[in-house]
């Protein structure tokens, strides 16, 4: 199964959108582009795997794997990239400005809902960004 995520790059955030099969999950928001450099930048295009990962901060949540120079970059819930990001991907329901949205913890419920059940099978997951 492959997940794409199309971006939109601002001086201040990055704003995207999350899809299966060409269906939307939901919207996404991270980092402004900062030449991939860690805890400040988004996480270069191309195509990675997911992985399921459970924290004691974020319970279960989504691992982004094998992206270059870079750890645990997540998918985890967040309102204000800038505020709230190290690098990872934050689900949000509704986008309010570069690199801002709404309700991110009902998005990030829902990309688990149809995401998990796959991984939970033995599926592979990947996730191409755009």
């Amino acid at each position: 199964m492959e997940l794409v995520l199309k971006r939109q790059y601002f001086p201040t955030g990055s704003n995207g959108t999350l899809s299966v099969n060409g269906h939307k999950i939901c919207h996404t928001i991270e980092l402004p582009w900062r030449d991939n450099q860690k805890r400040i930048s988004c996480i270069p295009e191309g195509t990675y795997r997911l992985k399921k990962r459970y924290s004691r901060k974020f319970k279960w949540h989504l691992e982004v794997v094998n992206v270059k120079n870079r750890a645990l970059i997540l998918f985890h819930p967040a309102n204000d990239a800038l505020k709230e990001l190290n690098g990872c991907i934050a689900p949000v329901s509704e986008l309010t400005g570069e690199g801002k949205g709404l309700r991110s913890r009902i998005a990030f419920e829902r990309l688990k809902e149809v995401i998990f059940p796959y991984l939970e099978k033995g599926y592979t997951i990947t996730l191409t960004i755009k």
